[in-house]
């Protein structure tokens, strides 16, 4: 099934690409950074980094907007609230908290690939206030219950 994602890119962005799949098979699209030349982001520092994009999804879809794996890995860089949910009644512009986990500066510059974005169906289920619930093997047994 196909849909339709309307992009907007905002004024101070129009030299920026439009998010785009980097290869046959994935699942997000690359974001870039929207910012004046260049941002450094201290270790332990957070920075708010514009797309320069609005979207508009259509109901009952979301945006996911998740850190790309390599700035992770080499540089240290994620997204605090990760994956963020863009809403399909959202119309602003897409903004990432960006965090610096690594032991040296980053620099992100103008342009440069920063996040990737996954859209996906939501479902909305009928909420229903329960007394119990169904019994499994598993019950409560959480966090590590299978083996670390």
């Amino acid at each position: 099934m196909s849909i339709v994602l309307k992009i907007k890119r905002t004024e101070d962005a129009k030299d920026l690409p439009l998010p785009a799949y980097m290869s046959e098979g994935a699942a997000g699209m690359d974001l870039y950074a929207n910012v004046k030349g260049e941002v450094t982001i201290n270790p332990g520092e957070v920075e708010l980094i514009p797309t320069g994009i609005q979207i508009e999804l259509p109901p009952n879809y979301e945006a996911q907007i998740r850190p790309r794996s390599g700035l992770a890995l080499n540089y240290g860089i994620t997204l605090l609230n990760t994956p963020g949910t863009v809403d399909s009644d959202y119309r602003g512009e897409i903004k990432l908290i960006v965090i610096n986990l690594g032991k040296q500066p980053v620099t992100i510059k103008r342009g440069q690939r920063i996040a990737q974005m996954v859209i996906n169906q939501v479902v909305r289920p009928k909420i229903i206030e329960v007394e119990e619930l169904s019994e499994t093997e598993r019950m409560d047994r959480g966090f590590g219950h299978t083996g670390v």
